[in-house]
């Protein structure tokens, strides 16, 4: 098993909390929830993990055209997060709409399709959503 990843979250007022990495090089980042509630000071935890689900799939796939020694020349990413009601009333993420825009050499366009087949099963944050999380929470 892998070593875990801390983050760490201190309340600076409102809803706005100062998150803290584990890894001395990551910068701090705020994060806020959007008005009316917060002050949309940062990005909110739909959009965190929007950014993880979409920056893992995107580095996973960049991963496999480098192996592959696929010249990228450019990667975009765009990811929706689908928000609605569960069936018991409460605002969920539904689903993740994915829409990933390559653009690679002309000759290099042949081997993709295999990194297409491939790439997600190595996205970890993408698997793990797809097959829940378990989370763990202490109250002190």
């Amino acid at each position: 098993m892998s070593e875990p990843a801390l983050t760490t979250l201190k309340l600076l007022h409102g809803y706005r909390f100062k998150a803290e990495f584990d890894v001395a090089s990551i910068p701090d980042i705020v994060v806020d929830e959007l008005s009316p509630i917060g002050e949309s000071a940062g990005p909110n935890p739909t959009r965190l993990m929007s950014v993880a689900v979409g920056q893992c799939l995107s580095s996973s796939l960049l991963y496999c055209l480098q192996r592959a020694k696929i010249k990228v020349k450019d990667l975009q990413t765009t990811i929706k997060a689908n928000v609605g009601k569960d069936e018991e009333g409460y605002l969920r993420i539904i689903s993740f709409d994915v829409r990933i825009q390559l653009d690679v050499n002309e000759e290099d366009k042949i081997r993709v399709p295999r990194c297409r087949e491939i790439f997600e099963k190595y996205c970890t944050v993408t698997q793990s959503v797809r097959k829940g999380i378990n989370v763990n929470v202490e109250f002190v």
